[in-house]
């Protein structure tokens, strides 16, 4: 037996950052190597995302995944046993003809994300190799930009705002640590401003660890705070703005309006709102701006604005959705979640189909993370030029930038921060 081939794979049932059940695997090599990787929870969800297998019931609320840690136990541990962990696109495969469903229902995406990665780690240890040089080879140099989370509203806080996210992006700091150095001051300015405007309960926090004011639901005045607070640091030439509308949260299919500040707005109206913000601030960045099957909106708003247009529940980090877009000229960046599409293999497809045609690349985080850190590596094994892993703050949250801080310290003077690039880093 080849040391590199799957003695074992285990899965348990293990909690996320919001406290619910996830799950995770471990993978042990005839050599002894473990890989293990847990799969993270989005609240906010894509219709085409892969299928999330939970238990139902009353355990847990029904969010238990006893049923995912069985189907990897019985039937995904003696489909890869003996296979070698190196051969990452062979064992992908073998997950996806097993399960033999478009979403990936019958084994369930968490269930397959967390063995994959696991797969991934395990090659990567039994190599001597970190997890981004396993991934990208000797070229994975460059840090990602990272779009902090500030205020945050929608399905990941108890707040008034429509749109789900209000960002900044340290685009003009000198190297990743500075970047982090910043994102943090400004973070902290920012709670301080907002519990003196609108009172102490402001600094409640979201899931991903964002400030949550309770009052105010028009974007302007998150943005004001926002800037407020990066000017009061002294960055002012160094942020800009981003926005994660989410809007097929918004969306209406009986009236095909949207639902914004107490209204229903068309589609063309919503078109106006975002124009508007991009004249008035330096926001360069808009994620799902409108609902996930409306590929014309989508191209239109890219034919617009001169800025980057993101795809979460639009493209679901599936190549299919993509092309599509592409075709179309719809949107020119691809949200990357790995466990929207279930394997590591499919992911890095759609990363390289989104870089060969010019579409930019934003690694992402979901709202219910774990401790693992393989999204930093995935960020710089394929130097995607920007992550997205909410506020600076909370345990799973740091533990990402961590690792990045790590691995610039580790790449040394190869190391190369994405700043003003990141939509093209290489």
């Amino acid at each position: 037996m080849s040391r590199f081939n799957v003695q074992n794979i285990r899965a348990r049932e293990v909690l996320d950052s919001r406290g619910h059940p996830t799950i995770e695997v471990d993978v042990m090599t005839e050599g002894g190597v473990l890989g293990r990787a847990d799969t993270p929870a989005g609240r906010s969800r894509g219709t085409y995302e892969a299928f999330e297998m939970r238990d139902g019931g009353r355990r847990y609320h029904g969010l238990g995944v006893q049923k995912a840690v069985n189907m990897v136990n019985r039937v995904v541990a003696p489909l890869l046993k003996g296979m070698d962990v190196r051969e990452q696109r062979k064992i992908d495969q073998a997950l996806i003809e097993r399960d033999g469903t478009e979403n990936k229902s019958k084994i369930g995406g968490n269930a397959i994300t967390a063995t994959s990665w696991a797969v991934a780690k395990a090659a990567a240890s039994s190599l001597c190799l970190p997890i981004h040089r396993y991934i990208g080879g000797s070229n994975a140099h460059v840090l990602p930009v990272p779009m902090f989370l500030y205020i945050c509203g929608g399905k990941l806080a108890a707040t008034d705002f429509d749109f789900q996210e209000f960002d900044a992006m340290p685009i003009g700091a000198e190297n990743f640590a500075e970047a982090m150095r910043m994102g943090s001051e400004v973070y902290h300015s920012l709670g301080g401003m907002l519990a003196k405007k609108y009172g102490k309960h402001s600094l409640n926090t979201g899931d991903e660890g964002s400030f949550s004011p309770p009052g105010p639901s028009d974007p302007r005045e998150a943005y004001d705070m926002i800037l407020k607070a990066i000017e009061e640091e002294g960055y002012e030439r160094d942020f800009i703005l981003a926005l994660d509308a989410a809007a097929t949260h918004m969306y209406e299919a009986r009236s095909k309006k949207y639902r914004y500040m107490g209204k229903k707005i068309t589609r063309e109206k919503l078109m106006d709102v975002y124009e508007e913000l991009v004249r008035t601030y330096p926001l360069r960045s808009i994620e799902d701006a409108f609902y996930e099957d409306d590929f014309e909106a989508f191209a239109e708003i890219t034919k617009r604005l001169d800025i980057q247009i993101v795809g979460d529940d639009f493209f679901v980090s599936s190549i299919k959705r993509l092309l599509k877009g592409i075709q179309m000229g719809a949107a020119n960046t691809v949200l990357l979640k790995v466990n929207q599409i279930g394997t590591l293999t499919e992911a890095l497809d759609t990363a390289s189909c989104a870089t060969r045609n010019g579409y930019g690349v934003l690694v992402s985080e979901r709202s219910a993370q774990t401790e693992d850190t393989w999204l930093a590596d995935l960020s710089v094994g394929i130097n995607a030029g920007q992550i997205k892993n909410g506020a600076p703050v909370r345990g799973e949250r740091v533990a990402q930038f961590n690792q990045l801080l790590r691995i610039e310290e580790e790449l040394g003077k190869s190391a190369r921060y994405a700043g003003k690039n990141f939509r093209r880093p290489v």
